[in-house]
């Protein structure tokens, strides 16, 4: 069974990483549980993140970021998408 608060929480920790990105907020209570990120210079590029049922990183929008089997990897195209700066 996929443990979505773990990966959540490993996604927030690799996000957290990239120079440009906050961690908003972990909701691990909510359902869906999400991860808000956005780039520290600018309020209006952020993005929800949840973790679907299959292991996939999702954001808010429907965009698949990447697997739980590489959580660092689907940071890193978040980070991406929100202009910032590599880890």
């Amino acid at each position: 069974m996929l443990d979505t608060t773990l990966n959540l929480e490993r996604f927030a920790w690799y996000a957290g990483r990239h120079a440009d990105l906050s961690v908003q907020s972990l909701a691990l209570a909510c359902d869906p549980a999400y991860v808000s990120v956005r780039n520290r210079f600018s309020s209006n590029l952020t993005e929800t993140v949840t973790c679907s049922e299959d292991g996939a990183f999702v954001t808010s929008w429907g965009y698949r970021l990447g697997s739980t089997d590489d959580v660092e990897a689907a940071a890193a195209r978040l980070a991406f998408l929100l202009a910032a700066l590599p880890a």
